[in-house]
This record gives structure tokens, C-alpha cells and sequence, in this order.
């Protein structure tokens, strides 16, 4: 027993661990993931607290998991993670029947995993935790207290530091699909022999004689006898989710709603696109810098736009109050809060290519751009 607990304890320790530091280096993606569970909770007047949820879930995930790992405060963290997964496992229960979100987010973008997985995979947490639980005050030391102290103090001093890094600039780490490196139109094709949507359908019929409505599936529905009955109605339920591609809705539209992305991704020189989901929601102060980077472009022939989910006339003002020169295109919210975890961040391609992001303390000057990719 005295092996089947430790390892239970690694497992535990490593699992919270790997949950929290993906969460922890992209605050902005937990705090879009809470924003979801809100929305669809119908609880809109918490948005104020996805940013700080966010934040503390993940350090609580990261400092459970380190306390077990180092056998550090052991008998505390054994109880925090006790009723961590005591609030969890039924929380996911509820999450797979109803699925208020397609993705519950327990892993960041690093691992996405279906809400039912996510569920199993609780279910098998909490196994372990209980055993940890159990024998938290009959866990032996494999190492000195000083060198477990030390270890775990290393630990949290990374994850503080990856986390504040990753607020001011971009995550340390892209699992997302618009990562630099990324071919984006490859990313958006469907291969021919890809799964598709499978659907049951359920036909509603009228009896002509009684009157009444009645249920039928495509094996029995009586669409040949119409004598008794009449068609009535028709509903498809999903089943089986076909292939998705990683990147999808992804368009660029003018105001009258016109998609052009394909003069973008195909173009052969840098083309600067600027992610600004929410005008309202934007930094103003680097516009100056930003302005300077889009005027030597398009003097030098690339292509400098702006991709926001505000609009129309709410981009015609935001430009005009900011002596903004380059053009203004519409694109989907959550798309622009994948792409680029900054407002406003700056996404670079060529050849449809992401050849760089920046978070908009990063926007390069002209100099710096051209002396990294042009010259």
C-alpha cells in the first residue's frame, strides 16, 4: 500500500500541476472560459470576476498540485484537494448532460477534451484523492524538508513569473491553432475522407383522422400513405460530430459583409493584421506606435488592417479619433480572442504563414521589423 499511495500522491500533485500552469501562463483564456460558463448559466453579473476567478483557480490548481508532489503542508493540500474534487466531479456531471459549453476548459487549450471525458476523468482523480486523503498523515518523506522546501519554492517562483510574463506580453506557450508557424489555410481545410455531422432525424406526422400528431423515425415514417396522414414537421438531433478543422470561422468581411480573407492569406508579402475584438475594450496608448508600424507598411507596399468584432460606425469613430489611416474589417469575437490573447495584439503572415504575434506592449518599430524578417 505504501507504493499505491505515493504514486497516487504523484499523480494527484502532477495532474493539478499541469492544470493549473497551462491556465496560470494564459490568464485571458481562463477568463474568457469563466465569461462562457457565465453566459450560459444565465449568470451575466459575474462577468465582472472571470479575470480574477480565473487567475486564483489556476494558482490554487498549481499550489495543490506542488504541495503533494513536494510533500509540502501534505495534510492542508490533501484537504484542499479533497474538496476541490468534491466541487468539481459534480459540477462536470452536470456539464456533460447539459453541455452548456463544448469544452469545459480543465486543461487549457493545451488538452482539449470532450465534457464526458472530462468527467471520467474526475471520476478517477477523485479515486486517487481519496487515497491521498486517506493516508495524509501517514505519507513518509522520500526527501529532506529542506530540499522539499527549496524545490517547491522553485517551482511556485516559475509558475509567478511565467504567469506575470505571459499578462504583459503573450503565454510562454501557444497550444492554440493561429500559433506562429501555422499555415492557415491548410488549417482550415476539411480532408476529403473526414467524418461528417451524423443526425437522427425525427418526422412529426398528422392523422388526418384523429387529428393527432404523432412521432416517427426515418425507418417508419408514413410518407407514402397519404391518405391518414400528413406531414407535420421534421427534427434533426445531432449524434455524432463530424471532423472540425483546428481553424474555422475565420472570416474577414467588409461592412457589407462580403468574406475577402483569400486576399489576405495568399498574398506573397507580410500583411499586418491588427486583433481589436471590442474597440471599446482596446488599449489606445500604443496606437501611436502602431500607427507608425502601419504607415512605413503600407509605404512599403504590405498590407496593414484591423480585425474587430465592433461596428461599422463604431470603427469609422474609433479611426477617426485616432487618426487610424489603414482599413477596418469585421471578424467573429471568440476567433479574435483565439488568435491573439492582447486588445489589440498584431498577427503577422505571409503566404498565409503566421510569421509573428505581439502582444501590444511588443508592437515592433519599423526598424526592428524589418531588421528581424526583412533584410
Amino acid at each position: 500500500m505504501n507504493i499505491i499511495k505515493h504514486i497516487a500522491r504523484i499523480l494527484v500533485g502532477v495532474t493539478f500541476i499541469f492544470s493549473g500552469f497551462v491556465k496560470g501562463i494564459d490568464p485571458w483564456g481562463s477568463a474568457y472560459k469563466f465569461t462562457d460558463y457565465f453566459n450560459a448559466m444565465g449568470f451575466e453579473w459575474l462577468l465582472w470576476a472571470a479575470f480574477p476567478l480565473g487567475v486564483i483557480l489556476a494558482f490554487a490548481e498549481f499550489a495543490i498540485g506542488v504541495g503533494l508532489l513536494f510533500n509540502v503542508f501534505h495534510r492542508f493540500f490533501s484537504w484542499l484537494a479533497l474538496l476541490f474534487m468534491a466541487f468539481f466531479l459534480p459540477l462536470t456531471l452536470w456539464i456533460a448532460l447539459k453541455n452548456p459549453v463544448t469544452d469545459c476548459g480543465c486543461f487549457g487549450d493545451a488538452l482539449v477534451i470532450s465534457n464526458w471525458e472530462t468527467f471520467y476523468k474526475n471520476i478517477v482523480l477523485m479515486g486517487l484523492t481519496l487515497i491521498v486523503f486517506r493516508y495524509r498523515n501517514d505519507m513518509t518523506e522520500i526527501m529532506g524538508k529542506k530540499s522539499r522546501f527549496v524545490l517547491a519554492g522553485i517551482f511556485t517562483a516559475v509558475y509567478l513569473w511565467a504567469g506575470f510574463y505571459s499578462y504583459n506580453h503573450l503565454p510562454i506557450f501557444d497550444f492554440r491553432p493561429y500559433k506562429v508557424g501555422v499555415n492557415v489555410p491548410e488549417g482550415m481545410e476539411i480532408p476529403e475522407d473526414a467524418p461528417q455531422d451524423e443526425y437522427n432525424n425525427i418526422f412529426y406526422y398528422k392523422n388526418k383522422n384523429t387529428g393527432e400528431v404523432e412521432e416517427f423515425t426515418e425507418e417508419n415514417y408514413p410518407w407514402q400513405d397519404t391518405l391518414n396522414w400528413e406531414y407535420h414537421d421534421m427534427e434533426s438531433i445531432l449524434v455524432k460530430e463530424g471532423y472540425e478543422p483546428p481553424i474555422h470561422d475565420f472570416r474577414i468581411e467588409t461592412p457589407e459583409g462580403e468574406n475577402i480573407i483569400d486576399f489576405f492569406l495568399y498574398d506573397e508579402n507580410y500583411v499586418f493584421m491588427l486583433i481589436a475584438y471590442d474597440l471599446n475594450k482596446t488599449a489606445t496608448k500604443p496606437l501611436g506606435k502602431i500607427n507608425k508600424l502601419a504607415n512605413w507598411a503600407m509605404e512599403k507596399g504590405m498590407s496593414f488592417i484591423c480585425l474587430t468584432s465592433s461596428l461599422p460606425d463604431e470603427s469609422r469613430a474609433f479611426a477617426e479619433e485616432h487618426n487610424i489611416a489603414f482599413e477596418f474589417f469585421n471578424c467573429d469575437e471568440i476567433t479574435l480572442k483565439t488568435i491573439v490573447r492582447s486588445n489589440p495584439g498584431l498577427m503577422v503572415i505571409k503566404d498565409g504563414i503566421v510569421v509573428a504575434k505581439y502582444h501590444y506592449n511588443d508592437i515592433p518599430t519599423p526598424a526592428e521589423f524589418q531588421n528581424e524578417f526583412i533584410n
